[in-house]
């Protein structure tokens, strides 16, 4: 059985699937950077307010 090399038009087919792999994963993880970038606002914007309100007491007591 001879076994053939990869022609150019395989060679390039292959390096298309790579990049688009490599898009697909680029994007999942600006995505759960985004993600993880929301819940972390969300919990500063609730450490703010509460020290909003420690403060305020203290202010007025």
């Amino acid at each position: 059985m001879t076994e053939t090399s990869p022609t150019a038009a395989d060679r390039v087919d292959a390096a298309i699937a790579r990049i688009e792999a490599a898009i697909d994963a680029r994007a999942r993880a600006a995505d759960a950077l985004a993600a993880r970038h929301a819940a972390l606002k969300a919990r500063m914007a609730e450490a703010v307010a509460a020290l909003d309100d420690v403060i305020a007491r203290e202010s007025t007591g």
